[in-house]
């Protein structure tokens, strides 16, 4: 029981860290408001460069937090609907959904 005990607090210990990162917040607070949006559109949003942005988007793919769809050479990135994350930007942050994204495929 300890064993997986430390496990499951070792597995939050990380979500907290990847939520503690402000540009990983803004990124996933863009992809909430617009699904669907590209590294160059979440890179502009966070103000930061597109290789930061991939960076990050790494990571919280990683966690299962984020999905990608691809339409030709271009990527867009969404929150996975039943990831915790989503959850959190809703109880936590207020976040709202956009009512039509130009980015829905």
């Amino acid at each position: 029981m300890a064993g997986h005990q430390h496990t499951e607090i070792d597995g939050w210990a990380n979500r907290f860290a990847l939520l503690s990162d402000s540009t990983r917040l803004s990124l996933l607070t863009h992809m909430h408001e617009h699904p669907g949006a590209t590294v160059s559109e979440l890179a502009d949003a966070a103000s930061i460069t597109e290789n930061a942005a991939s960076q990050s988007l790494r990571a919280l793919r990683a966690q299962g937090w984020v999905t990608t769809t691809k339409s030709g050479r271009t990527v867009h990135y969404r929150i996975v609907p039943d990831a915790i994350v989503h959850r959190i930007l809703h109880d936590i942050m207020g976040a709202e959904h956009a009512e039509h994204s130009a980015h829905e495929h």
